[in-house]
């Protein structure tokens, strides 16, 4: 059976710092880019960062950028996504989200809330 489970959202200040983690099991998890989403009240869900299989490569959307960190632990299949500075604006429900490379597989988590508020 498929599963991505989300961890680690929850309420900030902003200009805290949260880390999600995404834990994955159910398929070959090193066979599967891994990608964060998030989806604000009354907004359509938008990428937020991806890593290659290997980890090599990371990519961040320019909202997030030079703020948050993914990464992605190939042996414990776990990614992660290192939250800093958080805005208002970043709060939203947080998914993860499986590719598979050379497939049209692909998963989602059930997301994770996370809320920046004074």
């Amino acid at each position: 059976q498929v599963q991505l489970v989300e961890s680690g959202g929850g309420l900030v200040q902003p200009g805290g710092s949260l880390r999600l983690s995404c834990a994955a099991s159910g398929f070959t998890f090193h066979y599967y880019v891994m990608k964060w989403y998030r989806q604000a009240p009354g907004k359509e869900r938008e990428w937020v960062a991806g890593v290659t299989i290997d980890g090599g490569r990371k990519d961040y959307a320019e909202s997030v950028k030079g703020r948050f960190t993914m990464s992605r632990d190939n042996r414990r299949k776990m990614v992660y996504l290192q939250m800093n500075s958080l805005k208002l604006e970043d709060t939203a429900v947080y998914y993860c989200k499986a590719e598979g490379m050379g497939s049209t597989n692909e998963y989602w988590g059930q997301g994770t809330q996370v809320t920046v508020a004074s």
